[in-house]
């Protein structure tokens, strides 16, 4: 059992001698395809778990939450810990988990079937331990995270629950030192361009939906962005034509608009819609915007005590903090103005490619860092 006398790294040793719990859920995890809207195999998965350690008020909901508690003392505070069920890729993917001897290697590893695995396992590793642990805890496995599920899981969860929890901790697979409490201000759109049958060639030119396109990317960069408020316009993806030898009649693309500033954001998507409304009566074809997702600017100071305890874990680790800000769940709790952070489990390297793989020895110091950050919630320097 744990004590004030045990040193953070005292805990990792006995982590990483119940690496088989991490390991076994991980692989089973990893290997059950998730892409967003469509996390119900995955719940079931981690319920499973939930019971197996005798959690309490173990539950699911219409939009593939899962949900499982376990008490602390009375009267204690509650602290909800999350990690998002969902990955970019599709259930015709191959989901095969390579596990070599320091790194694990599979689709969506690192976002986040690790950070899924770790919240599975957690209860168990906390009774197993004997973690002394003086709170309530939520153990939430949510859905509709990323994409176009925009954060919809958490949303309704934190919409529906009869009591909030007082703080939160998010659960990412990468990177281990990860450390957000803030949010940035988002816009999240796609862009599709579509040139009519009717289309007149002889009066606009021979032009497809690519120079299109490319003319509105040209005017998008042209948008003033200040340095302070920090503010970027990331494109992500573009689709567009199936030939050498045709003319694209088609083209999408995805962008997101990111700001310290709510104002920035909002001034920047006002841009772009004037933009699309001047290419669109200049040309003749046919151009709509989509607003995929939005967040808001927010968050806690770095003097608020989750945040400096969550930095003398890592710190005690051997850990450099990576400070920034997130637009993970994180974004959720701050609407609400729920104290919360964000932090990562290991290393990774191609996240979100099919080549994505994650370093197995740095895992048990992520879980690690998770435990004494708990920890720490309870009494201030429990931990040397």
């Amino acid at each position: 059992m744990i004590n004030k006398k045990e040193t953070i790294q005292e805990l990792e040793q006995r982590v990483r001698a119940c690496q088989d719990i991490l390991l076994a859920n991980l692989v089973m995890m990893s290997e059950t395809p998730a892409p967003t809207f469509h996390e119900q195999d995955r719940v079931r998965f981690l319920l499973d778990r939930f019971r197996e350690a005798g959690l309490d008020y173990i539950s699911d909901d219409e939009v593939n939450n899962g949900l499982g508690y376990l008490p602390g003392p009375e009267g204690a505070p509650t602290v909800a810990l999350v990690a998002h069920l969902d990955t970019v890729f599709s259930d015709k993917d191959s989901h095969a988990l390579s596990l070599g001897s320091d790194r694990v290697k599979g689709i969506g590893i690192g976002d986040n079937s690790l950070g899924a695995a770790v919240l599975a396992s957690l209860p168990h590793l906390i009774q197993l331990l004997e973690i002394p642990i003086n709170v309530n805890l939520w153990f939430c496995g949510v859905s509709r995270s990323l994409g176009r599920g925009n954060l919809g899981g958490i949303r309704f969860l934190l919409d529906h629950l009869e009591q909030l929890p007082d703080q939160a901790i998010c659960i990412e697979g990468a990177p281990l030192g990860r450390l957000n409490y803030t949010s940035l201000a988002m816009m999240r759109g796609e862009i599709e361009v579509e040139v009519p049958d009717e289309y007149d060639f002889s009066r606009f030119g021979v032009m497809g939906a690519i120079v299109h396109m490319n003319d509105i990317i040209n005017r998008i960069l042209e948008i003033p962005r200040p340095s302070r408020p920090q503010t970027s316009v990331v494109f992500g993806s573009l689709h567009s034509g199936n030939s050498f030898h045709e003319l694209a009649r088609k083209a999408s693309l995805r962008f997101e608009v990111r700001s310290e500033s709510d104002d920035v954001v909002e001034m920047i998507e006002k841009r772009i819609s004037q933009i699309i409304e001047e290419v669109r009566a200049r040309s003749g074809v046919n151009i709509a915007l989509n607003k995929i997702a939005h967040r808001s600017h927010g968050g806690l100071d770095f003097s608020h005590p989750l945040v400096q305890s969550s930095q003398k874990v890592l710190e005690n680790l051997a850990v450099e903090p990576k400070i920034g800000p997130s637009m993970s769940e994180l974004a959720a709790f701050i609407s609400h103005d729920i104290p919360a952070i964000t932090l990562g489990i290991s290393n990774g390297h191609e996240i979100n490619t099919l080549d994505e793989e994650m370093e197995v020895d740095l895992i048990f110091k992520g879980i690690t860092q998770i435990l004494g950050v708990l920890q720490t919630l309870n009494v201030e320097g429990e931990l040397s």
